[in-house]
């Protein structure tokens, strides 16, 4: 993670852009007109909004742009994160906004397949143009959506070469022999609906492809009966020796942020990253989306906001 700004950048609306049936692209800018910091493909932005609300967004602009842009969906069951940009957001405004921070970064690879479905698209667009561009790799992208008139980017993706699957005109995507027909060298990247992602998982799993590189945009489902992190605990913040008790019911960064201790976070359902933290002492017990089977293996990060620890006590690196 190259990148990580823990302060909130002042930024402004420099341009929206209605891209396709309930998706709208904002594009911000410094108020002073300066370059904004460089990021990498895959990176998000937390935006934080005047009614409270903050939520994370996948950059896709050219991730060698002057400015920032991200896509977002009216979502039918919004929270007030998608529904209040769609509703209020417009040029000129100023938005608060923290980052740029990637735990889906663009790996190295003799070639790449893209599965992207709906809003999912958005952090492979800058992606793509890497491939294309920097990399010279070849590469296959497959875009599902519910319908060609709510898929974003979509004329410029197809003109490129991307895979164009509506679900209302052919179906779902066909997941078996995309995956099938890919080299096996291949990295391949997921980003959308929970089952499209869950799809992907276990179609490469049974045909023993390694596991796909994904990003999700909430939580899957963890199950956490008999789970050996369900009692209270000891947290010890390294730097100062202070320790906390941790119950049954609350999370580290709750119990953290109430006693006064300053910790990064965001979506507290361990999807985002902004919290992840160090751990100097102590078994972890993983109940977040975004970590590796061999990052968890590993033990040394955690994602505060949801895990807990195996054991009585947890130092961390704070």
């Amino acid at each position: 993670m190259p990148y990580v700004y823990e302060e909130y950048r002042d930024l402004v609306v420099i341009e929206r852009v209605e891209e396709a049936d309930g998706v709208v692209t904002i594009r911000l800018g410094a108020p002073t007109g300066e370059r904004l910091p460089a990021w990498d493909p895959g990176a998000h932005i937390d935006v934080q909004l005047e009614n409270g609300v903050e939520r994370q967004y996948s950059l896709c602009s050219h991730y060698q742009a002057d400015t920032w842009r991200i896509a977002v969906l009216k979502e039918p069951h919004s929270r007030g994160g998608s529904s209040w940009i769609h509703d209020h957001i417009k040029v000129g405004d100023a938005v608060k906004t923290r980052g740029p921070r990637n735990h889906f970064p663009l790996v190295d690879a003799p070639s790449y397949v893209f599965i992207a479905g709906g809003i999912g698209v958005t952090p492979m667009v800058p992606m793509l143009g890497e491939v294309i561009f920097d990399k010279g790799a070849p590469w296959t992208f497959w875009y599902g959506g519910r319908t060609r008139s709510s898929m974003a980017f979509r004329d410029k993706l197809e003109a490129l070469g991307v895979h164009i699957w509506p679900d209302d005109e052919k179906g779902l995507l066909p997941l078996e022999q995309i995956l099938r027909e890919a080299p096996a060298e291949a990295a391949v990247y997921c980003c959308g609906p929970e089952p499209l992602i869950s799809a992907v998982e276990a179609t490469c799993a049974e045909l023993g492809r390694p596991a796909p590189h994904v990003e999700r945009f909430s939580a899957k489902a963890v199950d956490t009966e008999g789970d050996p992190g369900d009692h209270e605990f000891t947290v010890v913040v390294n730097s100062t020796g202070e320790e906390f008790t941790v119950p049954r019911d609350k999370s580290i960064v709750e119990v953290l942020l109430a006693s006064g201790v300053r910790i990064m976070t965001s979506c507290a359902e361990g999807v985002c990253g902004t919290c992840e933290t160090k751990v100097i002492e102590g078994e972890i017990v993983h109940r977040d989306s975004l970590l590796t089977d061999e990052d968890k293996e590993e033990g040394i990060y955690m994602m505060p906001c949801v895990s807990r620890c195996r054991g009585d006590r947890l130092v961390l690196d704070l």
